[in-house]
C-alpha cells in the first residue's frame, strides 16, 4: 500500500460514548502536515478512546474523522499507526519476525526492517524470541513498528511505558523527526517531551454550549 507523504487529518464533532456513558462529545480539531496533538486529562476521560476511535477499533458515536491529501475512499484508520497499552506482539516470534509480520500486512518494503530494529537498538535481539523480552524491549519492538512500515499517522498512547531515560529520548526523537518530514502525532502522555505540540486537547473538562 502506498502511503501519502502529506495529509491532513479532522474531527468533525465527533462523541464517544462507553457503557452507556458519554466520555466526550462535540470534539473538533485538524491537525496539518508536521503537526502533533497532546491529548491530557484525568483517568477514564475518554484518551485511550479516542486514540481507538481514529484508529478504527471503537465507533464513533457522532460526527466523522476525514483526511485531506489521502487517496478517495481511504478509511483514515488505514493511515494509521495505533501503539497502545498492549504491546501487541507475538511471543512465538522472534523480535525480526514479529517486525517482518507488519511490513507484510501493511504491504511495506521490508529493506526498512534494518533500520527499525535499530531504531530502539534491538538489532541484537533480532533472532530472539519476543516471549523472552523483558516489558521495557516489549515496548521498544512495538514502537518499532513505526520505522517498519510508515503511516503518516501515529496514534501513541503512554508510549513511554516501561521505557529507559536513554529509550525516551530516543522516541522524543522519533516523534519530531516524524514531524519534520510531514508527519502527523497524536500522543497521549504524562512524560514531558521536548516535541512541540500545536495544538494541547484536555479532555474531561466542560465544553461551551
Amino acid at each position: 500500500m502506498q502511503m501519502p507523504s502529506h495529509i491532513a487529518l479532522a474531527a468533525h464533532d465527533i462523541a464517544c460514548q462507553r457503557g452507556g456513558r458519554t466520555l466526550f462529545q462535540g470534539l473538533s480539531f485538524t491537525l496539518e502536515p508536521g503537526e502533533a496533538l497532546l491529548i491530557s486529562g484525568p483517568n477514564g476521560t475518554g484518551k485511550t478512546s479516542l486514540l481507538r476511535q481514529i484508529a478504527g477499533l471503537l465507533p464513533l458515536a457522532a460526527g466523522r474523522l476525514t483526511a485531506t491529501g489521502a487517496e478517495a475512499g481511504t478509511p483514515v484508520s488505514e493511515l494509521c499507526h495505533y501503539v497502545g497499552h498492549l504491546s501487541a506482539i507475538k511471543t512465538s516470534f522472534s523480535v525480526g519476525e514479529n517486525l517482518a509480520f507488519w511490513t507484510d500486512f501493511l504491504d511495506a518494503d521490508e529493506s526498512a526492517l534494518p533500520e527499525a530494529l535499530a531504531a530502539f537498538g534491538l538489532t541484537p535481539l533480532a533472532d530472539l524470541p519476543a516471549g523472552l523480552l523483558s516489558a521495557g524491549q516489549r515496548r521498544k519492538l512495538a514502537l518499532s513498528r513505526l520505522f517498519a512500515a510508515p503511516c503518516p499517522i501515529w496514534l501513541l498512547d503512554e508510549p513511554s511505558v516501561s521505557l529507559d531515560t536513554a529509550s525516551v529520548k530516543l522516541l522524543d526523537a522519533a516523534i519530531r523527526d516524524h514531524l519534520k518530514t510531514g508527519g502527523i502525532a497524536l500522543v497521549s502522555t504524562h512524560v514531558k517531551l521536548k516535541t512541540k505540540f500545536a495544538q494541547e486537547l484536555t479532555l474531561g473538562q466542560e465544553r461551551a454550549a
